[in-house]
C-alpha cells in the first residue's frame, strides 16, 4: 500500500501519526538553530508549505507540561533528518513554551469581524495554555486578565499586548523563554486593502506584533510567514533584530516548496514518473535563491489524480488556493503600456524590474515597478535571472509556469466578459445584418486595441472574445460550437424566429498580419465546403449570412458571404 498523499493536511502531528507522505523539511529546525535568527520572518508566495513547517517547529520546540506528552511529539521525529544531526538539536526538543498564532482566517468583509477572528484565535491560545494558571507564579490581577483574554472578553488593548503578555506568564511558569509561531500574518493586511479598512487593520496588527517582537524581555526567538515584507508602515518599527528572508535570499531556499529531486523520489514512489515532463511544466519554474522549486500544493493535487490515472490531465490548482484579487485588480487597472507588458510576458516573454522588497498594499498602484514585484513576491511572476545596477537589484521576471499562466488568461478572459457587458454594440449588429464587413472589422479592431490577449492559445481567445461580443445582443441568441469539436462552425447567431435572420461565423489565426486578408476568405469557404448552413437550413432558418473572421494579434479582418451552396 502506498501512503496517502496529504491533501490539505498542514498539522504536522497528523501528518505523520496518520501515516501521510511527507517531504522532510525538518532540515529547516537545524538552520534555524545554527543561524540563531531571533526574530524571522520567511516571505513566500501561498500554500507553499508555511503552516506545516510552522506546525514542525511548535511539535519540535514545545514543552507541554506533560511529560508523556513530550515524548509523543518526540517519537513523531524518529527516522527524520534532523534526529541524525546530532545531540546539540536533539537537547533543544520539547525544550520551550511555544505561543502558535496563525491569522490566515482573518478574511472578513468588515474591520469589526476580521478583528473578532483574530480575537478569537488568540482566546484560543490563551485557552490552550490555561495550565499556567495553576502554576503559582500569576497574581490576582495577571489572572484575571488571563481569564479575560481566554474567554473572549478583553478589551482590544488587552488582544494587542496579549502575545507578549501571554509569553511573560509561559515564561515565568516555566522559567524558559517562550519562542512565537506567526502564520501568515499579512492575511489581515491583504484582505482589508481589498475590503476597505486597511488602516485600521494595520495599527491593530502593528500593536500586536510591537509588543510580541520588539521589547519582549520573555522571547526566546520568533518565526513568522507571510508572503510578504511589510515595514513601511512601521509594523517592525525599531525592530533592529529582525531577519528577513525573502525568495531572493539564498539561505532556507529549499525548505518551502518542493526541489526538483523530491518531486521526481515522489513520482518514483507512485509508480507515475512518466509523467515527469508535464508535472516540471505545469507546476515548476520557481527560483527561491538558487534553489529550483515547485509549488507543492499542486504537485501533491496533480500526484493524487495521477495515482488514480496516470493520463490525468494537469489542472491550474493553485487557482482555487490563493487569492487572484491581485491579477483581477491589476487587469482592471492596466493601463495601454501596462496591457503591453502583459501580454509579452504572456507570449513567454520577460520584464525587467527593480528590486522592491518593502512594497505594500497600500502603494501597491502608486507605480508599474510596485506592482511588478508585488506580482514577483507573491509568486505570480519568477526570477529568471538577476543583475546589478546603478546601486540597485534589477531582477528578469517571467510567468513560472503553464498553471500560473492559466490564472492570467482565466482572469483576463472574465474582466474581458465584464467589460464587453458594459459597452454598447448595436453598431456591430447593425454592420452585421447590413453585410457590411468593413465596418465590423474597425469596430472588433478597436475593440482589441483595448483589451489584453494572449497568443499561445489564441484561437480559444479570440473565439470567447467574439462570442462574448455577440452575446450582448438581445435581439440573437448565440451558439459557441468550438467546445463540441464536432464539425460544426465556430459560431452561430439566430433570431429566435425563424422568419428572422441567422448568422454562421468560422474564425481563423493567421501567422502574420499579412495573412489576414486571405485567412479570412478561407474562414469564409469553409463554411461553404462543409456545408455549415445545413443545420440553420434544418432549423427552419432561410436568412442566412456567413462571415469568416481571421485574427492576428491586434488586428482583424472579416469576408462577408451570402448562404449560399
Amino acid at each position: 500500500m502506498k501512503k496517502p498523499l496529504p491533501v490539505g493536511v498542514d498539522n504536522f502531528e497528523d501528518m505523520i501519526n496518520s501515516g501521510y507522505y511527507y517531504v522532510d523539511k525538518t532540515m529547516f529546525i537545524k538552520e534555524l538553530l545554527d543561524l540563531k535568527g531571533k526574530v524571522n520572518l520567511f516571505a513566500r508566495p501561498r500554500r507553499f508549505g508555511k503552516t506545516l513547517n510552522l506546525s514542525m517547529l511548535r511539535y519540535f520546540f514545545e514543552d507541554t507540561g506533560d511529560t508523556e506528552k513530550n515524548e509523543g511529539n518526540q517519537r513523531l521525529f524518529q527516522g527524520l533528518k534532523i534526529m541524525e544531526q546530532g545531540k546539540e538539536y536533539e537537547k533543544c526538543m520539547g525544550r520551550y513554551p511555544v505561543i502558535n498564532l496563525t491569522l490566515k482566517s482573518a478574511k472578513q468583509t468588515t474591520f469589526a469581524s476580521a478583528y473578532n477572528k483574530i480575537k478569537n484565535e488568540l482566546a484560543e491560545e490563551f485557552q490552550r495554555h490555561r495550565y499556567v494558571l495553576e502554576s503559582g507564579t500569576m497574581d490576582a490581577a495577571a489572572k484575571s486578565l488571563f481569564r479575560k483574554i481566554a474567554d473572549g472578553e478583553g478589551e482590544p488593548d488587552d488582544y494587542s499586548g496579549s502575545l507578549k503578555f501571554l509569553s511573560k506568564c509561559l515564561c515565568q511558569a516555566t522559567g524558559r523563554h517562550a519562542v512565537i509561531l506567526l502564520d501568515e500574518y499579512d492575511v489581515p493586511l491583504e484582505n482589508a486593502y481589498f475590503k476597505g479598512f486597511y488602516n485600521e487593520m494595520i495599527d491593530f496588527i502593528r500593536s500586536l506584533f510591537e509588543s510580541a517582537l520588539k521589547t519582549n524581555d520573555y522571547l526566546q526567538f520568533a518565526v513568522i510567514t507571510g508572503c510578504l515584507r511589510i515595514s513601511k508602515e512601521s509594523i517592525f518599527t525599531g525592530l533592529n533584530h529582525l531577519n528577513i528572508i525573502s525568495v531572493l535570499d539564498k539561505k532556507y531556499s529549499e525548505h518551502f516548496g518542493f526541489t526538483e529531486q523530491e518531486v521526481f523520489q515522489m513520482m518514483e514512489d507512485y509508480s507515475v514518473e512518466s509523467r515527469f515532463p508535464t508535472m516540471k511544466e505545469w507546476y515548476d519554474g520557481y527560483l527561491f535563491g538558487d534553489t529550483e522549486v515547485y509549488n507543492p500544493w499542486s504537485v501533491i493535487k496533480f500526484l493524487y489524480d495521477l495515482y488514480s490515472d496516470v493520463n490525468a490531465f494537469p489542472r491550474p490548482y493553485w487557482i482555487n488556493t490563493s487569492s487572484n484579487d491581485i491579477i483581477k485588480d491589476m487587469v482592471a487597472r492596466a493601463d495601454r503600456e501596462m496591457k503591453g507588458q502583459i501580454e509579452m510576458l504572456l507570449g513567454g516573454g520577460t520584464l525587467d524590474i527593480q528590486v522592491h522588497e518593502e512594497v505594500t498594499y497600500g502603494d501597491m498602484h502608486s507605480n508599474s515597478g510596485n506592482l511588478w514585484n508585488f506580482l514577483y513576491f507573491t509568486g505570480y511572476l519568477t526570477k529568471e535571472s538577476e543583475y546589478f545596477k546603478e546601486s540597485s537589484v534589477f531582477l528578469r521576471v517571467r510567468i513560472p509556469n503553464i498553471e500560473v499562466k492559466t490564472i492570467y488568461q482565466s482572469t483576463i478572459m472574465n474582466w474581458m466578459k465584464d467589460f464587453i457587458m458594459k459597452e454598447d454594440f448595436h453598431d456591430l449588429y447593425h454592420a452585421m445584418e447590413d453585410g457590411n464587413a468593413r465596418k465590423m472589422a474597425d469596430i472588433l479592431n478597436g475593440q482589441l486595441f483595448r483589451t489584453i490577449s494572449f497568443y499561445d492559445n489564441a484561437e480559444n481567445f479570440y473565439h470567447g472574445f467574439l462570442a462574448g461580443i455577440l452575446s450582448q445582443s438581445e435581439n440573437y441568441l448565440v451558439k459557441s460550437n468550438r467546445e463540441s469539436g464536432n464539425g460544426r462552425s465556430d459560431i452561430m447567431v439566430k433570431s429566435p424566429s425563424l422568419r428572422g435572420r441567422s448568422f454562421i461565423l468560422e474564425i481563423k489565426v493567421s501567422d502574420s498580419v499579412d495573412d489576414l486578408e486571405g485567412d479570412a476568405q478561407k474562414a469564409l469557404q469553409q463554411i461553404y465546403e462543409k456545408r455549415y448552413m445545413e443545420e440553420l437550413r434544418t432549423e427552419g432558418y432561410r436568412k442566412i449570412g456567413c462571415y469568416g473572421v481571421s485574427f492576428f494579434r491586434k488586428d482583424c479582418e472579416v469576408r462577408f458571404g451570402k448562404g449560399q451552396d
